[in-house]
């Protein structure tokens, strides 16, 4: 997408142009650019497929709030006494419905629904393009490429509100009303059996790009949530080129990333431009390529949040991971030139605090985050394949193959394998995985989501105001229910 900046800007101006109509009159300018005429060539339809990427960096979403939003509730981390009010309500579950954080969450989401929904509810246009502008496997593909990120905005939203409106093929549609979580599940998982057949693979493809590979693990992902094992694993073992990197901490550097072990990330390039930054909370559009992870999370910068005194515990002795996530009194940063004392980790408060994270964090080469970091957001990674490839495992094959897999990711760690003999129960292999689920993925957005779906959540998060029944679900926002007429309070999820 790095090349294409310029033709992302300009098609969100097309866009908001042919937002604009006048009632009553028939005017027709010969000179207007309108979809019809507008997709006309590659160069056209890659643009349109461009904008649809633009809503995953906005500040609604990996710009910012997803990481408070998801390692709030998981209580991954605590937080700091300067950290927002309106932040403090994801770890306190005390959001409601008029939370103006979890309203861009949804419109942010809905957003990239409609431009990928531009792309396919003009199909026939595009497919008239000649053959010589636009081949038929790259058309496949930028199909693929816009049902893969519709999938990925509605699994955003099921996940977090269940029953939503379903918008499919038309950009710009009437209201629509709730539909049930299921219908949405099945036309993600469609979108995503449709990019796994059509998508390029990761060597053939431009990086920040979506991949068969991503398709596959995305598919994969969807399916064990379904408990659908079998088809899940057979997804995940359709991968290819994908491994472990020799080094844990590389997959959150900004100078490693797209390696072997990516399978799928948000992108960031700061080179793109920052300028709007902090207006761009749910549009897409505008110099938009940061993400403030960085200096919201870091220890010498605004410390809002540091990881939880449970989530450090966890960690075996001689757990490489641990190094590789968090920082310590004592570490090195700034390519080793600065050592961090005692003082840098106290919070406004004056508190001091005994880790602090170092994932997605820049001090490992400069001494100082700005507003801005450049590193991209992994979204998918092959450790996490790995371990989901293993809770499978663990219930369509042996409790064998399922170690198999999770021992991949633990010697990884510097850690010894788990043994075979003497052979251990189903339960005890769910339970290593919940294990190394926790330590391996901390902080990256999916450890909430684990402890729903496996049942845990009222134990784990016991003594956090999370309510069974109640806070799996977010509000359907009161902005939606105000504005669009086939959605009523009485399809507001329950408790709120």
């Amino acid at each position: 997408m790095k090349t294409n900046k310029l033709i992302i800007v300009f098609f969100i101006g097309l866009l908001t142009f042919n937002s604009c109509s006048e009632e009553g009159l028939d005017l027709e300018n010969p000179n207007q650019i309108t979809p019809e005429t507008f997709f006309a060539n590659e160069a056209q339809v890659q643009a349109a497929v461009n904008a649809a990427y633009s809503n995953l960096q906005t500040v609604a979403l990996y710009g910012r709030l997803i990481w408070y939003m998801m390692d709030n509730m998981s209580h991954e981390q605590s937080g700091n006494g300067q950290q927002e009010a309106d932040k403090v309500t994801f770890a306190d579950f005390s959001f409601d419905s008029t939370n103006a954080q979890i309203a861009d969450y949804w419109d942010s989401c809905y957003r990239g629904i409609n431009k990928a929904n531009f792309v396919l509810g003009y199909k026939s246009t595009i497919d008239a393009i000649p053959e010589d502008l636009l081949s038929s496997s790259v058309r496949n593909k930028f199909y693929g490429e816009a049902r893969f990120l519709r999938a990925q905005y509605y699994w955003l939203l099921v996940n977090r509100f269940g029953n939503i409106p379903l918008r499919v093929e038309d950009f710009n549609p009437e209201p629509q009303p709730i539909s049930p979580r299921a219908d949405v599940i099945n036309l993600i998982i469609e979108d995503l059996e449709f990019a796994s057949a059509n998508l390029f693979e990761k060597s053939n493809e431009e990086t920040g790009r979506a991949t068969k590979g991503a398709a596959q693990a995305f598919l994969g992902k969807v399916l064990l949530y379904e408990k659908r094992y079998a088809e899940a694993l057979t997804s995940f073992e359709k991968m290819n080129g994908y491994n472990l990197e020799n080094e844990y901490f590389d997959n959150f550097k900004e100078e490693t990333e797209h390696g072997i072990e990516s399978v799928w990330e948000v992108q960031y390039d700061l080179s793109l431009g920052t300028g709007d930054k902090w207006g761009g909370a749910v549009g897409g559009q505008g110099q938009n390529h940061a993400t403030f992870r960085g200096q919201d999370y870091g220890v010498l910068n605004w410390f809002n949040v540091y990881p939880s005194d449970d989530l450090v515990s966890s960690f075996e002795s001689g757990d490489k991971r641990l190094k590789g996530s968090f920082y310590f009194v004592g570490d090195t940063y700034n390519n080793g030139n600065n050592t961090f004392v005692s003082a840098d980790f106290a919070e406004n408060g004056g508190n001091i605090r005994p880790a602090a994270w170092k994932k997605y964090q820049n001090y490992y080469k400069q001494t100082s985050e700005v507003e801005e970091s450049g590193i991209n957001a992994k979204v998918i990674r092959y450790a996490d394949v790995l371990l989901m490839m293993a809770e499978c495992a663990n219930e369509v094959r042996t409790q064998s193959d399922a170690i198999g897999f999770i021992n991949r990711v633990r010697l990884r760690a510097g850690l010894n394998g788990i043994p075979l003999t003497p052979p251990l129960s189903k339960q005890q292999v769910f339970d290593a995985i919940v294990q190394e689920r926790k330590v391996e993925l901390s902080g990256e957005q999916v450890r909430f989501d684990d402890i729903l779906r496996w049942g845990i959540a009222s134990t784990a998060l016991s003594g956090t105001n999370f309510q069974v029944g109640k806070n799996e679900l977010w509000p359907i926002p009161d902005r939606e229910i105000a504005t669009n007429s086939n959605v009523t309070v009485a399809d507001q999820n329950p408790g709120f």
